[in-house]
């Protein structure tokens, strides 16, 4: 079985070139090094639907101080889902808003999220961290393992195959722990190796809080407190291990140790050491949905095996840009982002439900999945030799057909919508989410990137009725405005600037543009697949209103064309130059109207008040469709609020930052600790720079020809 991350699909061909890139050198020079306890770098192995993070110990030793003064550690996948009672039976109708729409009738959506049924759908299903593994140290004064025992560290995460070794003293005496998962199932493979272990003084603690504070929407804490309101019963394992079976509410799961366990209390377990006079602690500990499956899995030598042999085919077959022979100083910190986003995008976002926005590091919206960031969480995976990755994304999409029929259906629209903010079920989830439409045409988007690659029959029976569906409620959720011979978008509508009054919001720029894409691709897979075009879709096509702008500018919507006259409009995502940029452009896009706008957004953006990590790279990819090379290297690499990469690669969200109110005073918890939207946008935007989009003759059109920049590219696609 192929681990997530590896499921390539079709890889494009390399280019043949006297130089071919050291691909372990290549990635082996971005390989994360700790010296130091860095609450803001703790470092992940995973295998893209589940994922352990570790601290300085290679462990999750510290997790308290983690994940209060930095970035959780934590162990998730993304099939384990709790769900609390619900003795009062909310509904989803019970927090219908009515709102009027463009067309004089009035309809219910679900936003009051701050009623007790709003709450509870926002809550519910949620995430669950599967369990706790940390160092134990019989310390002389009897108090727990703090960061200020860890003497003399040294971790560093072997990115080529996928290992992560932390080295460290306790005490004067050296410690080792050696930290992989496996790639073909929810395994994690520990050895600790220390006199500490042969003295019996240093010992693996295994341990399982009821979950996470549900009060917190975002990086919430592990909630210890209420024992009795979970199990986690012990029973004899396999080859002389243990399982744990798990029960929380009416969800269970099992863990399988390969090692004995000894209760240590109510959900806490000790991993038997070996004799006296060993030196090594080894075991596995395998994660599972299906008790039939909960067995300890192979050795740690044998995960070691296969992780290796699975990572170091990941770098060899996908994509690579190496900038090595460059002289800007720039160069190398663009590709060691490169290099780590590839590698957390690889750990994180191929699970059987798409990716919550934090991946598989800690949960953010309760872990729901949010439909409008699939384009950046999993677009780039076709750009760069992951076809499969991509498929995996898009696999829960085509199972949930069916209910996003019934959602289209309920609002009187014909196709399938798109649920919002959704846990496994594509339920939606109350608040604005039902009001945001931008997610809509990402599946055709995304169907488009695999066929471009793989143009075969096939591909087109796979996602027929993703593409067509979709497109029938794109064109359902427009109305005619006889007075003006167009057709209309909204309202309500919740639009990309997430700062307007989606009761009055109508035409906005991006959606508006998005529409007459993907409608148009949607035409073009009807002719592929020997069906008649559409003839309603094409008369909205040619009956869309201009894109609106003011002085020469595109502005956010025609409803609010403010953008540039009133300074509270200007924060938030600049969707009006997602036009050109994400999208190719094309007739209803005016090229000097775009290069104004861009400019009016580097000089007259509040990057303070609100900014996004994914906004960055969608500013770059405009620049670099403009001809603007030297403005998409400033603006993707630029130290500016929510672009400020960690040491492992992961790029928190300062914006949303605020105090825990349960933490110790002076402590600071970033309310988005992860964000890998950004991650995913700057793959992309990367790729477009390098490669470009279709009819781009410019070698490389985002990146600056001063002589200071050697870019060499192998196996990277270009963009629509």
């Amino acid at each position: 079985m192929l681990p997530r991350f590896l499921l390539l699909g079709l890889v494009c061909v390399l280019v043949v070139r006297a130089a071919p890139i050291d691909r372990e050198a290549w990635v082996s020079r971005h390989h994360p090094v700790n010296r130091a306890v860095d609450f803001d770098a703790p470092l992940t192995v995973g295998n893209g639907g589940f994922a352990f993070t570790a601290d300085i110990t290679g462990l999750q030793t510290l997790a308290g101080d983690y994940h209060r003064h930095g970035v959780p550690t934590e162990t998730l996948s993304r099939w384990c889902w709790v769900t609390d009672d619900n003795p009062q039976g909310y509904q989803l109708s019970d927090t219908n808003q009515p709102f009027r729409m463009a067309d004089g009738r009035t309809l219910g959506f679900p936003t009051r999220q701050g009623t007790p049924a709003g709450e509870w759908l926002r809550r519910n299903p949620r995430s669950h961290p599967l369990g706790v593994l940390a160092l134990e140290w019989d310390k002389a004064d009897g108090s727990p393992l703090s960061p200020a025992d860890i003497e003399s560290p040294d971790q560093v995460l072997d990115l080529w195959r996928g290992v992560l070794t932390s080295r460290f003293n306790l005490g004067g005496v050296p410690v080792t722990v050696v930290t992989v998962c496996d790639p073909a199932s929810d395994t994690v493979g520990v050895r600790v190796t220390s006199e500490w272990v042969e003295r019996g003084r240093l010992r693996v603690r295994l341990a399982f809080p009821r979950g996470h504070d549900p009060a917190v929407k975002n990086t919430p804490g592990f909630d210890w407190s209420q024992p009795d309101r979970h199990r986690s019963e012990l029973r004899d394992g396999a080859r002389g291990g243990a399982v744990v079976r798990r029960t929380v509410g009416a969800t269970t799961y099992h863990v399988a140790v390969s090692r004995p366990l000894r209760q240590a209390g109510a959900h806490a377990f000790l991993i038997e050491t070996p004799p006296m006079g060993g030196r090594e602690l080894a075991f596995t500990v395998g994660f599972s949905s299906d008790e039939s499956e909960a067995v300890a899995g192979a050795s740690v030598d044998a995960l070691l095996t296969a992780s290796a042999k699975a990572w170091t085919s990941f770098w060899q077959t996908t994509a690579a840009v190496d900038f090595s022979g460059s002289t800007n100083p720039l160069a190398m910190k663009l590709e060691r982002r490169v290099v780590l986003s590839r590698y957390l995008a690889a750990v994180q976002l191929v699970g059987d439900v798409p990716p919550q926005e934090s991946g598989l590091t800690c949960n953010t919206w309760y872990g729901k999945h949010h439909t409008e960031m699939i384009w950046w969480h999993a677009a780039h995976f076709a750009l760069w030799g992951q076809d499969a990755a991509l498929e995996k994304n898009l696999s829960w999409y085509r199972a949930q057909l069916p209910a996003a029929r019934r959602l289209a259906a309920s609002r009187g629209l014909p196709g399938a919508r798109w649920a919002k903010m959704t846990g496994p079920d594509l339920r939606e989830s109350p608040g604005g989410n039902p009001l945001i439409v931008w997610n809509q045409p990402h599946p055709i988007y995304l169907a488009e990137l695999l066929y471009r690659n793989r143009p075969t029959p096939e591909l087109l029976a796979t996602y027929r009725d993703l593409v067509l569906e979709t497109a029938e409620t794109l064109a359902g959720m427009l109305h005619w405005d006889a007075a003006r011979g167009v057709y209309g978008l909204g309202p309500p509508l919740w639009i990309v600037q997430e700062i307007h009054d989606p009761a009055t919001s109508q035409n906005p720029t991006f959606e508006l543009a998005y529409w007459r894409w993907a409608l148009g691709v949607a035409q073009q897979w009807r002719e592929r697949l020997g069906l008649p075009r559409e003839p309603t879709w094409d008369h909205a096509v040619a009956h869309l209103p201009p894109l609106a702008q003011r002085d020469g500018k595109y502005v956010a919507l025609e409803s609010h064309p403010d953008t540039w006259t009133r300074r509270d409009s200007r924060h938030d995502h600049p969707e009006m130059l997602m036009p050109l940029g994400v999208l190719p452009g094309g007739p209803d896009v005016d090229r000097g109207t775009m290069e104004r706008t861009l400019d009016a957004v580097l000089a007259e953006w509040d990057w303070e008040t609100k900014i996004w990590g994914w906004d960055y790279p969608m500013i770059a990819m405009t620049a670099a469709r403009l001809g603007r090379p030297e403005t998409a290297v400033e603006i993707l690499l630029r130290d500016g609020p929510n672009n400020r990469y960690l040491p492992n690669g992961h790029c928190p969200q300062r914006s949303d930052e605020k105090m825990d109110p349960s933490a110790p005073p002076g402590s600071r918890r970033r309310e988005i600790a992860v964000y890998l939207p950004a991650n995913g946008a700057f793959l992309a935007a990367v790729a477009l720079m390098v490669q470009g989009w279709d009819g781009c003759t410019t070698q490389h059109p985002g990146i600056p020809k001063d002589g200071t920049w050697v870019v060499r590219a192998e196996g990277l696609r270009p963009l629509p």
